[in-house]
């Protein structure tokens, strides 16, 4: 178990420094100096660079993986699972929107066992998201005349240009705009009646 603080210290560190000047840029000297911490401690709790750059991401990818699970399990309407998953996914994007930008800029970075790693978590929730993408259009509730590949495309695009214009600063409550994005997807997908 890591040390919350040690961990989070030094986590934190590498986020600010990664985001204003670069993975490649920032060394691990300057990010014990950020963080307050000698070598030694940040790699009692990460092996490597890499090691800190995929535990970044992968915060943010387990969190969004167990609350979906938890949606799914909560069971209802399809309808409902559906938007509950997609203002939670908008949500948490935001909360990590400093390390998601981080992550997407940096990931060919990543060594290939991890790159893979990130794929292979990637693609456990994206199927997920399909199932009940695929469930809604077994009942008649989504278009079905395209591929739900795009239908999904569409939606996650939209989360991942967020960290291009949102401002936490700005007029833009980060629960409005969850709703917002919610909807534009689910009007775009939804069978006319």
């Amino acid at each position: 178990m890591r040390d919350t603080n040690v961990a989070d210290d030094v986590t934190r560190a590498a986020v600010e420094l990664f985001a204003a000047q670069g993975y490649a840029n920032t060394s691990v000297q300057q990010i014990v100096e950020a963080a307050g911490v000698t070598k030694g401690a940040m790699y009692h709790y990460f092996e490597s660079k890499d090691d800190l750059l995929f535990a970044i991401y992968e915060r943010m990818l387990s969190l969004q993986k167990s609350r979906l699970d938890e949606i799914v399990l909560r069971g209802g309407a399809t309808s409902d699972v559906l938007r509950a998953v997609c203002v939670d996914v908008v949500e948490t994007s935001i909360e990590f929107l400093p390390e998601g930008t981080v992550f997407f800029r940096s990931q060919h970075m990543l060594t290939k066992p991890r790159q893979e790693e990130v794929t292979r978590r990637r693609r456990e929730y994206h199927d997920a998201f399909d199932a009940i993408l695929q469930r809604g259009q077994d009942e008649g509730l989504y278009r079905s005349d395209m591929p739900r590949a795009v239908l999904i495309a569409h939606f996650f695009s939209d989360i991942h240009y967020l960290s291009h214009w949102y401002n936490r600063e700005g007029p833009e409550d980060a629960a409005v705009l969850a709703e917002q994005i919610t909807d534009l997807f689910l009007t775009g997908i939804r069978v006319s009646s």
